[in-house]
């Protein structure tokens, strides 16, 4: 724009289907997917509804006290099965189970979910000074009764638990997400730089509970696992990678599947394929950078993470933001 486009080329950006000129950071509002799982496990942590040591039973799928519907966990039309026989925390976030979520999601609530990831400033908006933000949706009881004029129902919370259902987020609310738990909870609202002028301008950090260090210590070695252990759904990403990484793997149906029915890539219309999203922070101990990434119709996380890779590569090149070594840091005390 800066020397000038022609009518034509406007008119084509302008009527594309691929929306080239829709501002996706701000104004996209997608199912948040997994991604959002590691915070609702720091919540759960934090209201004593769980420890590090809960083992939910995993069949591959869960049901509800009472209720027939089987929820199938992603894994069990991969494996016939759940991810193993019980799965606690680590596990959990590593491998993206949806049964422990099921479950944390049913004894937690909606409307404590909608408390406490409120703090992550999801459902609202997150910058300071941009303008055409939207606030995504973080779903409770009250907020169907309004919008819908209907109650809510059990199911829709296993839903929301992980990160489905009416919940959505745009890339920034995610990015932002992930800066509060790479922050342990101390993170500052995202501004703009139009100008270096010399003079500094200092803001307060967001008001965030008060967490327990083995709270957070918990949830982001299950976020390291996810790239740094065999088992982990981002596991490739670790290849030649020279700083460590807390991440977490989503993927976001665009279209519904029947509980009796298969998601099939080839039979579906590219544009009713899932979303791929990745959030991730790095380096692990000392965090320098958090983003998030949205590949629309991707099919699933496995194509953002190497969008992610290539940002994070790109940014630890800079010699200003380079990771030092074991030796530097013993050298330096």
């Amino acid at each position: 724009f800066i020397n000038g486009i022609s009518v034509q080329q406007y008119a084509q950006w302008r009527d594309s289907p691929d929306m080239p000129l829709f501002n996706r950071a701000l104004q996209g509002q997608y199912p948040p997917g997994s991604t959002v799982k590691p915070a609702i496990a720091l919540g759960g942590l934090q209201m004593g509804l769980i420890t590090p040591e809960t083992a939910i039973p995993d069949p591959g799928w869960y049901q509800l006290p009472g209720g027939d519907r089987r929820y199938r966990d992603w894994v069990l039309r991969l494996r016939g099965t759940g991810h193993a026989e019980t799965v606690q925390l680590h596990m959990a976030i590593a491998e993206s189970c949806d049964v422990y979520f099921y479950d944390l999601a049913r004894v937690m609530t909606v409307d404590r979910m909608h408390d406490f990831l409120s703090h992550f400033y999801l459902g609202k908006k997150t910058s300071l000074d941009t303008t055409g933000e939207r606030s995504g949706v973080l779903p409770s009881t009250q907020w169907k009764r309004a919008n819908r004029g209907a109650p809510w129902f059990p199911g829709e919370t296993l839903s929301v638990g992980i990160g489905q259902g009416y919940m959505l987020a745009t890339p920034l609310q995610l990015a932002f997400m992930t800066a509060v738990i790479a922050g342990r909870g101390q993170a500052y609202l995202p501004a703009l730089v139009a100008d270096i002028d010399g003079e500094a301008k200092v803001s307060s950090p967001i008001d965030f509970p008060a967490i327990a260090p083995e709270h957070w210590a918990a949830v982001i070695a299950g976020m390291e696992a996810v790239v740094h252990e065999d088992s982990g759904t981002a596991r490739a990403m670790s290849r030649g990678l020279t700083y460590r990484v807390a991440s977490k793997t989503g993927t976001a149906q665009v279209i519904g599947i029947g509980q009796d029915e298969e998601y099939d890539e080839t039979t579906i219309a590219e544009r009713h394929r899932n979303h791929g999203l990745f959030v991730a922070f790095a380096p692990v101990e000392s965090p320098s950078i958090a983003i998030a990434v949205i590949v629309e119709n991707g099919g699933g996380s496995s194509s953002a993470v190497p969008v992610a890779r290539s940002v994070l590569d790109t940014w630890f090149s800079d010699p200003a933001n380079r990771v030092p070594s074991t030796q530097e840091v013993a050298e330096r005390g």
